[in-house]
């Protein structure tokens, strides 16, 4: 779907349902479509393609406001964690040192920047609302799939803002005066609502890769139970997902990180990228992942060195002789993994120890080939190792020999048609063991664990140009059931660390699993010792769970008396 939008058509919406509300806005200069035009089936497919061309958080603005609030969540659910830098040097996209380090406040700029697409994304799903009401020439049938797709799309909209900022205003398509609704409740009612219709009325699949399905509908509202600590309810849902739905695991881990494999028996929703469209003026592609890519590699463009994995995260793909975990390492000092931040080729300090295969595929590793690009070296691979680390992000990439479909216009160099996988079975299978755990069977949930164990370890491994394996690559199921709820936790919460590391889950998996203050502290423990900006940083319980809400936003709130309406995220 998203590799199909028509860019003029797109900017058409944009004009046409701006929010402005100036006097001047209300006379339509010549030429501009009116909302009349809107008014029949094609005027609403034209609405519903606009607003899907938002899902992956990128906006018609300013490239920060695309940054801050991409779909992948690089900042608020992997840099925000122990799983990831934020890469790059100090001074480059300072707003997100605050983040980072857990000292943002409300006029943070990445903050502002957040809110305001996502806003944008469901005001697009509530004009497609208003304007099925008034098409006359669309059946039942297809209203209703209208109707699911833009209620899949405004509930996946406002998760986005609700597990960063907590309270936020709750504007639907029959709201007449948005900027008068306060943040008094946590909308996930709403959101629900909104999810489990598109469960009900959305087709089961799309000749459209992109379109949402009643499969991602259901494991959607599956995340947003977990979310809110709802295993019971979760369970089901995800439950049928995985009984019933038409999804396989693919046969090697790193397929759904790669081009070749987009779309593929795995995936249940895929955020579709595109680039050489004749759309670069728009972000697309993956936008609000251009600066994640390695620095200065010859052929990789120039551009960024952002979001680079951490010394927590790597280590944490260690394993015991046994192909296990190891889940009882606190994280320490003593757990960054022997690097020299001189390294060439040929003068590598490797980690002999047994480590699980998933780690190469999803972090480029000095002296570990990175996909066909080479050995990967050292220093000059990184932009600044000291703000860094010597570490890569690998599940965005394209190969080598994909280069001609990496943009070919613009700085952002790095950004190709590798699409983000929202959701996949893997996601399913963990998320129900997690229930099985939590209220049901702990053999089931060995079951689950090690149905993805299997899957990694008969994965493809990462090899040198020989052939060899270039780690001592380890992994094996739990040989027995989880003895207790409090094992099968700990197994499965590291699991999903290992699975799904970098993609914008960790924080929010923390936070809801209530270890956050736990995990970050000691993380940010160790961390200040060697990163300057992170030293005395702590992590406050009862605050450091959401984000501010943007100071601009609540200034602009004002009801008729003068008074603010919004009010601000308990702690800042």
């Amino acid at each position: 779907m998203m590799k199909t939008i028509i860019f003029s058509a797109v900017i058409l919406v944009i004009l046409l349902f701006s929010s402005c509300s100036n006097d001047w806005f209300e006379s339509k200069p010549k030429g501009q479509a009116s909302e009349e035009n809107f008014h029949s089936k094609k005027g609403v497919d034209a609405l519903l393609t606009g607003a899907y061309a938002v899902v992956d958080g990128t906006h018609l603005g300013t490239d920060g406001m695309v940054w801050a609030s991409a779909v992948s969540n690089w900042v608020w659910g992997s840099v925000a964690s122990d799983d990831a830098y934020k890469g790059s040097d100090y001074g480059d996209q300072a707003t997100i040192n605050p983040v980072e380090g857990f000292f943002a406040d409300a006029d943070n700029g990445y903050v502002d920047n957040h809110w305001e697409p996502l806003y944008d994304g469901i005001v697009r799903t509530n004009d497609v609302l208003k304007a099925l009401a008034m098409a006359d020439d669309m059946t039942d049938s297809e209203k209703e799939e209208a109707e699911a797709q833009a209620k899949f799309l405004r509930a996946h909209f406002y998760t986005e803002l609700t597990q960063v900022h907590g309270k936020v205003p709750y504007i639907d398509e029959n709201t007449e005066t948005p900027k008068i609704v306060p943040n008094d409740h946590l909308v996930w009612p709403e959101i629900e609502a909104d999810m489990k219709f598109a469960a009900q009325k959305l087709p089961e699949s799309w000749s459209d890769p992109g379109r949402a399905t009643r499969w991602a509908a259901k494991t959607y509202l599956g995340r947003i139970y977990l979310l809110q600590g709802k295993h019971d309810e979760a369970k089901p849902v995800l439950n049928d997902v995985y009984t019933n739905g038409p999804f396989e695991l693919m046969e090697s881990y790193e397929q759904n990180y790669l081009i070749g494999f987009n779309n593929n028996k795995e995936s249940i929703f895929e955020i579709q990228y595109a680039t050489n469209d004749g759309a670069e003026g728009s972000p697309n592609g993956g936008w609000g992942d251009a600066l994640n890519f390695p620095h200065g590699v010859a052929g990789m463009g120039t551009c960024c060195g952002f979001f680079q994995p951490t010394h927590s995260l790597v280590s944490a793909y260690r394993v015991g002789n046994d192909g296990l975990p190891l889940l009882n390492d606190i994280y320490s000092a003593d757990d960054i993994l022997p690097y020299d931040p001189d390294i060439t080729q040929g003068e590598v300090i490797m980690y002999t120890g047994p480590v699980d295969p998933r780690l190469d595929h999803t972090v480029g590793r000095p002296g570990i080939p990175f996909l066909d690009w080479g050995i990967q070296v050292g220093e000059g691979w990184i932009r600044d190792p000291s703000n860094g680390g010597p570490y890569l992000y690998k599940k965005n990439m394209f190969k080598k020999a994909e280069k001609s479909l990496a943009t070919t216009t613009g700085w952002a160099t790095g950004v190709n048609p590798n699409n983000f996988r929202k959701f996949r079975l893997g996601h399913v299978i963990l998320w129900l063991a997690e229930c099985e755990a939590e209220v049901g069977s702990l053999e089931r949930a060995t079951e689950l664990v090690n149905e993805i164990r299997n899957r990694a370890k008969n994965s493809n491994v990462v090899t040198f140009d020989d052939g060899t394996p270039a780690a001592n690559y380890d992994v094996e199921p739990y040989p027995t059931n989880f003895a207790s709820k409090e094992d099968a936790l700990k197994a499965i919460r590291h699991e999903i660390r290992l699975e799904f590391a970098m993609e914008g889950l960790r924080f929010f998996d923390l936070v809801r699993w209530g270890i956050a203050a736990e995990v970050i502290n000691k993380y940010l423990e160790v961390e200040g010792t060697r990163m300057v900006h992170l030293s005395g940083k702590t992590f406050v319980a009862g605050k450091h769970e959401l984000w501010p809400v943007p100071q601009t936003q609540i200034d602009l709130s004002v009801d008729e008396s003068g008074k603010k309406v919004l009010t601000q995220t308990t702690g800042y």
